[in-house]
């Protein structure tokens, strides 16, 4: 999760070609290719091809996954159908938890056959993990199309899926919704808005920090002013500690959500046929996005489920789940070029004018996430 500026508006890149199931991307063509163990194969073709992953991984009949909320980009459906797939259970674990309590989790559990298999992290925390030495290197099947910069050089993990930072609104207890962040400094809005968990730890509310401080004045060398200006929203009694999920949005607690718009969108869909009348928008002055690393805990229990659960996501069928949870796949372009987009899911997505794709660097990501860490006020936590 992290930022882009105001009026310039930050898009989602992706690369045009597209690798077939199966085919490592590294190697010669005429190079053979090293068959080792599932739990330290680099790809499909180091774990002797598909077909071989896919028994190891039944062999061992579990996947363990921790934070994977089901109504989060369609984890639900995804979840289902790997099972349903591939006769493999899954065992989800801390459901509500953040980024940084799954890298936390991978080091609990170290060794242990409860721990997290996989992983799914905001980029800032995926680059800590991968620092720490705690993730497995793995290129799945159709590494070659993710962009270069939507994924770690060493192959320690890749970007599945995305989102705008958005801001959500109940129409119906708000007289006029807010659609930048200038306006929730309004005086309408007191008590009124919400940050979608703590960007200490979360990759959400990290995000909207960040695009808080593009709105402020702020860059991706400079988030300050995204601190700076939820302290300034609680100064003036508009800041909410509230968590913004469906029941506290029926409730009346959390009339605006600040989170991603894959997550707003699907409250739209949860919230029919309640008094809520929920509306969506992308703040014109800070259009920011960012994209969700998929990685293997370099000691999984279960290493080859593990890495047959990143083929899956990036497969042709798990990237159109996502669709189904308002998410942007990774892989969005390339599939809309071969003929594999749901293109009906895809018509759903909010629009996005802007200029061509612009991302913080990894240094830029992890300095953000040191100051966010060191400066963030306590008193604006729930």
């Amino acid at each position: 999760m992290v930022d882009l500026p105001r009026t310039r508006v930050v898009t989602l890149a992706t690369c045009l070609c597209v690798a077939v199931l199966g085919l490592s991307a590294c190697g010669g063509e005429n190079e053979p290719v090293r068959v080792v163990a599932p739990a330290v194969a680099g790809s499909a073709e180091e774990a002797g091809g598909m077909d071989a992953l896919v028994a190891a991984a039944k062999k061992e009949g579990t996947l363990n996954t921790t934070t994977l909320l089901r109504h989060w980009a369609n984890y639900g459906g995804l979840m289902d159908g790997f099972e349903k797939k591939y006769g493999i259970e899954i065992v989800n674990s801390n459901p509500f938890g953040s980024s940084q309590e799954e890298i936390e989790d991978i080091r609990r559990t170290k060794g242990e056959a409860t721990a997290p298999d996989v992983l799914d992290l905001g980029d800032a925390f995926a680059q800590s993990a991968a620092r720490e030495g705690l993730l497995a290197p793995y290129r799945v099947a159709a590494w070659d199309s993710v962009p270069p910069n939507q994924k770690d050089p060493g192959g320690a993990w890749f970007n599945s899926y995305g989102g705008y930072v958005s801001i959500g609104c109940d129409d119906n207890r708000v007289a006029v919704c807010p659609v930048s962040f200038a306006d929730l400094l309004k005086p309408e809005y007191r008590g009124m808005v919400a940050l979608n968990g703590n960007p200490v730890t979360a990759g959400s509310a990290f995000a909207g920090v960040y695009a808080a401080a593009l709105a402020n004045g702020g860059s991706f060398d400079d988030i300050q002013p995204g601190i700076d200006f939820f302290a300034k929203l609680d100064e003036v009694g508009n800041y909410n500690r509230g968590n913004p999920n469906p029941e506290a949005i029926v409730r009346g607690e959390t009339p605006i959500s600040i989170e991603w718009d894959f997550l707003n969108l699907r409250h739209v869909d949860e919230l029919r046929g309640t008094d809520v009348r929920w509306k969506v928008s992308i703040p014109f002055d800070a259009s920011f996005s960012q994209y969700y690393a998929q990685a293997v805990n370099k000691h999984a229990p279960h290493p080859a489920a593990a890495r047959l659960w990143l083929e899956y996501l990036a497969s042709t069928e798990g990237q159109n789940l996502r669709l189904t949870g308002y998410a942007r796949p990774m892989l969005m372009d390339v599939m809309a070029k071969d003929g594999t987009l749901d293109e009906e899911k895809a018509a759903r997505l909010p629009t996005v004018e802007g200029g061509p794709p612009v991302f913080p660097g990894d240094a830029q990501l992890t300095e953000a996430l040191r100051v966010v860490r060191e400066n963030w006020p306590d008193a604006l936590d729930g």
